[in-house]
């Protein structure tokens, strides 16, 4: 039970810690434009980020799959902005081609993220010789993390129509504006490192 709460745990705070609140942006990008009633949508979304992350951080941790931190580091906020702007697209694009790519993206984008998760996890196994059952607690601790912050953001979004009185439309322009904002910030601050 002390090998299952430590990487869960580990998995849990690596999602929710604000020093990488990098993927909690992505999040938010992902699911922030959905109202309540699109539970289905938002279900998809997260399940089609999980597959992809859950492919990725177990190809990396087992050294199938490599690239340089700097590069994945600058991926990230590139996939929250293209998840922004393709929300800013939806209202010239018809719904289910929309959702089709929506899902595919947060696919794709899972495999980036899960190379990012798997920095950490590959650290802290250092020469450990069984990393199976690490890696599937640590995955377990960033799906309840993730949860718990796709939850949050359902409730905010609630909040703010039915009693600040925000209308869908205006928040999903408000929403991803701002998070494409700090993602164009990160991606600059990022590049440097890119050519070191």
């Amino acid at each position: 039970m002390n090998d299952f709460w430590l990487w869960f745990s580990t998995g849990l705070e690596h999602i929710a810690d604000w020093n990488g609140y990098d993927h909690m942006l992505f999040l938010l990008a992902l699911c922030g434009v959905y109202e309540l009633k699109d539970w289905k949508k938002i279900f998809i979304l997260i399940s089609a980020f999980t597959i992809g992350h859950s492919i990725t951080l177990a190809l990396s941790v087992f050294n199938i799959l490599r690239l340089p931190s700097p590069l994945i580091e600058f991926l990230i906020p590139v996939t929250i902005v293209v998840t922004c702007f393709n929300h800013l697209r939806q209202l010239s694009t018809p719904k289910n081609q929309y959702m089709y790519l929506s899902y595919s993206m947060a696919l794709l984008f899972g495999f980036i993220h899960g190379m990012g998760f798997s920095t950490l996890l590959r650290s802290m196994l250092g020469s450990q010789s069984s990393i199976v059952q690490p890696l599937l607690f640590f995955n377990l601790g960033i799906e309840a993390g993730q949860s718990l912050i796709v939850a949050g953001i359902m409730v905010f979004s609630l909040l703010l129509y039915r009693i600040v009185g925000i209308s869908p439309q205006r928040w999903k322009f408000y929403i991803t504006s701002a998070v494409s904002g700090v993602a164009l910030l990160m991606m600059a601050e990022r590049i440097p490192a890119l050519f070191e």
